[in-house]
């Protein structure tokens, strides 16, 4: 639906929403977006959203990566990533669905990410009043066979989705397999993918709710794994960014690599190609979130409803940045594609938030530092509910409502077993491993990581006789924890000690493209400085300093 037109909502001033709607658009990239100042792709329903309803957040950075560990983060309002790798609840825990449901608030999730219904986040959706699960995304075991009557139409033939490993590696690539392969055979139309699909049974979901409104208060949540990989879309959207034809198979997977082109990887005209076919999802799923729009619109939901609009990470798609650097040695410059082992660059750990108020007119820009907890903390003063386990967000609505300028005065992110990083708002300084990466534990009693869908891959050794049982933070219940060494298999995502040494920090106010690396100048020490207040105020893990050789 075209809102050009429209004129900026005429309001009274801020009002507490009743409801909430959170979408969720995974690996959706903050400087590709029209509203950040993109250019490149498409995006005109969230454009017009932002300008016409919404507060523009300018300052929205990542904190526990990736996919599950930042829904934690959100649903949970506590990070995760300095305890764990990637898991489901803890027996600690639980999310802000459960409080909703004790206040007697309805909660609905729709979704087509499959990591929601796998081992490592499969008790996520179980406090949901109710959730509808779009299949066939990514990696979701929807169909065990291609569809002998596929003739390319409407989904066109497109390399497996170990094309770019086989390249690399060749016969020691490991054998992955990649569900969606044989699903897109399946697809007749548009409306058979995911994301259309799921899109179109949110706002089904909303008209109904609007319907029954009288019947109480509801929290609607829209995890959508758009435009995250594959990178697949019909026609019209398929090679709509393309500037040159395209011949032979669709490269729908892109590569998870430092160094796509500079390390021969890839040739230009396929590195134009895979950006092109992320292009194509975005500006697809942007149509499709307008029939969310649609129903804020017939229903008048605008005057009480929150709708929040987020994502969990971007996606490199190309950028290039220097990573193997180390003081005094420099370092060279690298194209990066997908989630590698490197620090969240602004490609990645900068991400959009757009928010509308109900009473808060749209166009407005908030420039405050806020993170992912920031949403679970929000969401909870929506609703009048106060967790029972240790949160570490704040509540975004001062900043909505004119209030405050600023809720936080530090933001902490990082992968478990990688990179720590904090950012004041303007420096942005990753800290490395200082020696060899240990002493490193991961502390869960779900024991889980990201399923990887290798043949003969181990993604996570069991605890073995060196585990004991500990507290969290606040908590009295028992916790294994189990310590990792030298020579020790290590989790999925755990970098080793690969990148020892390697500290980064940029003044992101005049250098946002992270050129230049100040790491040895008097600010450094200043960082330093704000990243081991934040871990003691976090009460982080001692080990966790130790190792960053901050102790």
């Amino acid at each position: 639906m075209d809102r050009r037109d429209k004129l900026h909502a005429v309001t009274n001033g801020p009002v507490q929403p009743r409801n909430a709607v959170v979408v969720l658009l995974d690996s959706l990239n903050r400087h590709m977006l029209g509203s950040y100042g993109g250019t490149e792709f498409a995006t005109p329903n969230l454009d017009q959203f932002t300008a016409q309803r919404a507060t523009r957040f300018t300052n929205h950075v990542t904190g526990s990566l990736p996919c599950m560990p930042a829904r934690h983060d959100i649903l949970c309002g506590s990070l995760d990533f300095l305890w764990r790798p990637w898991g489901s609840i803890e027996l600690w825990e639980q999310p802000i669905t459960a409080d909703l449901r004790h206040h007697g608030v309805t909660t609905m999730l729709v979704t087509d990410h499959p990591h929601l219904f796998e081992t490592g986040g499969e008790n996520y959706h179980t406090d949901f009043g109710g959730w509808d699960y779009v299949r066939g995304h990514e990696g979701d075991p929807w169909k065990t066979w291609l569809d002998p009557s596929w003739v390319g139409v409407p989904a066109p033939p497109a390399a497996k989705g170990d094309w770019f490993l086989k390249r690399r590696f060749g016969e020691r690539a490991p054998d992955i397999d990649r569900a969606y392969d044989r699903t897109r055979t399946h697809f007749r139309t548009e409306t058979d993918y995911p994301g259309p699909r799921t899109m179109t049974a949110a706002a089904e979901w909303l008209s109904g709710a609007a319907a029954s409104g009288s019947d109480g208060r509801w929290m609607l949540f829209v995890d959508e794994f758009d435009p995250h990989e594959p990178f697949d879309t019909p026609a019209p959207w398929q090679g709509m960014y393309e500037a040159e034809p395209w011949q032979g198979e669709q490269l729908i997977w892109p590569p998870y690599v430092v160094g796509g082109r500079s390390g021969g990887h890839l040739t230009d005209h396929e590195a134009r190609h895979i950006r092109a076919n992320y292009g194509s999802k975005l500006t697809m799923i942007d149509h499709w979130f307008g029939r969310i729009l649609d129903q804020f619109d017939t229903h008048q939901l605008w005057d009480d409803t929150a709708l929040i609009v987020c994502t969990d990470h971007g996606h490199y798609l190309g950028e290039e940045r220097t990573v193997h650097a180390v003081v005094g040695q420099g370092g060279q410059s690298h194209d990066l594609w997908g989630k590698p082992m490197v620090p969240q660059f602004e490609p990645l750990g900068h991400i959009p938030l757009m928010i509308h108020w109900p009473g808060v007119a749209g166009g407005g820009v908030c420039d405050a530092l806020t993170t992912a907890v920031d949403l679970h903390a929000t969401l909870a003063e929506v609703f009048d509910v106060s967790p029972e386990h240790r949160t570490h967000g704040h509540s975004l609505s001062p900043l909505l409502r004119g209030e405050a300028t600023s809720i936080r005065d530090y933001a902490v992110g990082g992968v478990f077993g990688n990179w720590v990083q904090v950012t004041d708002g303007r420096m942005k300084y990753a800290r490395a491993p200082h020696d060899d990466n240990f002493p490193l534990s991961m502390w869960s009693n779900r024991w889980s990581t990201m399923p990887v869908h290798v043949k003969g891959f181990n993604e996570l050794p069991k605890p073995d006789s060196r585990a004991w049982l500990d507290r969290m933070p606040g908590s009295e219940i028992p916790v294994i924890r189990q310590p990792f060494g030298a020579g020790d298999a290590l989790p999925f995502w755990v970098s080793g000690g690969a990148n020892v040494g390697q500290h980064h920090l940029y003044d992101v106010s005049v250098d946002p493209d992270e050129r230049e690396n100040r790491v040895g100048e008097a600010a450094e020490r200043t960082m330093q400085e704000l990243l081991r207040a934040a871990l003691h105020d976090l009460e982080a893990p001692a080990e966790q300093l130790e190792r960053l050789g901050l102790g």
